[in-house]
């Protein structure tokens, strides 16, 4: 009898580990099909870290960092399910979806976003509008060691490596080419050499490339002195773009011919959000954000009579609130006649 059960297991052993590998097999390449590699994450999304580098003054590496790791490269459930990339949770005042998740303690609220577009900009948002992050602004967008250790020391993230998990992620991946001029080429080569192939890395990959929004304005296609751009002629001063106001100019009118919302271009350009004002003609409007310092050789400004912090601010295409750091002043400072303003 024992025999005979030990035949039969032979017989049936053999279909029953074909069922099972099989079904095995076909779960890693199910899996294997659908998780995102790193590789690919950067290639899908480093338009946007670079446009919000351009506009807000945080390193691409930076963002596209914290989105590898917040979102285990586009794959984690969160990402998955709410478009979360960045682990941002609800906190006072959300006011959109939100979903709930297990982090630091059970059922957190999350935000949740109709795309990940959505996600990376309410990422730029929350850095650029959160006080308690104002600091890591007076560093380079190439300086990504200072803002990695800055958004640990303010509270970005609970892991006490966090920074150097970021700073990892960073120089692996060469992420840091994207901070620099010309950087989605400088990594399309890095890559090319990498795999030893000639044609371009985008062609590699089936990744379909984020479709950019109809007359969205990419500051690379205008990085020159002057240009023309739907009737605006787009200037450069400090690195910083601009335009002069027409008449009949308003606010909206400029915020949506340059992609931008009202509020984020008065922002720019440090007007009262809740003003209705619009520009004067003439009036220089920066249509995207100002320096942390003069990059020009002169070192100092000499007040002249009717200056006012701002209208130099805005002179010198500076952030009014870095210019009054550098300078140690206080909110409600009055400038004097003849008084020498430091730019750098």
């Amino acid at each position: 009898m024992f025999e005979l059960n030990t035949k039969i297991m032979k017989i049936l052993k053999t279909p029953i580990l074909i069922v099972i590998f099989s079904l095995f097999a076909g779960l890693v390449s199910v899996q294997a099909q659908t998780r995102q590699t790193k590789e690919e994450y950067i290639l899908k999304y480093k338009h946007i870290a670079i446009d919000h580098m351009e506009r807000y003054g945080i390193p691409a590496s930076i963002t596209l960092a914290q989105g590898i790791l917040e979102s285990d490269s586009g794959n984690s459930n969160l990402a998955r399910k709410s478009n979360n990339h960045f682990g941002i949770k609800c906190k006072k005042g959300w006011t959109g979806d939100r979903v709930y998740h297990t982090d630091d303690a059970p059922d957190e609220c999350f935000r949740k976003y109709d795309s990940v577009e959505e996600s990376y900009q309410d990422h730029a948002d929350f850095l650029d509008q959160s006080p308690r992050y104002d600091s890591l602004f007076a560093y380079s967008a190439t300086d990504y060691r200072s803002w990695a250790r800055g958004l640990k020391a303010a509270g970005y993230a609970t892991a006490p490596d966090y920074a150097q998990r970021l700073t990892k992620l960073i120089e692996d991946n060469k992420l840091y080419l994207f901070d620099e001029a010309g950087g989605e080429k400088l990594y399309a080569d890095h890559q090319k050499a990498e795999n030893n192939i000639t044609q371009e890395f985008t062609a590699q990959s089936s990744v379909e490339i984020p479709t950019p929004v109809e007359g969205r304005v990419d500051p690379n296609n205008y990085r020159v002195a002057e240009r023309t751009f739907n009737g605006y002629s787009v200037y450069v001063n400090n690195k910083t773009h601009y335009i002069i106001a027409r008449d009949g100019d308003t606010f909206s009118r400029i915020a949506s011919t340059f992609a931008l919302t009202e509020k984020t271009l008065r922002k720019y350009n440090e007007i009262d959000t809740k003003s209705t004002a619009d520009p004067i003609e003439g009036e220089v409007i920066y249509i995207e954000r100002k320096q942390a310092r003069w990059m020009g050789n002169v070192r100092k400004h000499t007040v002249r009579a009717g200056e006012t912090l701002r209208s130099v601010a805005q002179d010198y295409a500076i952030q009014k609130k870095k210019l009054m750091r550098l300078n140690r002043m206080s909110k409600g400072s009055q400038l004097q006649v003849g008084q020498d303003i430091a730019l750098k």
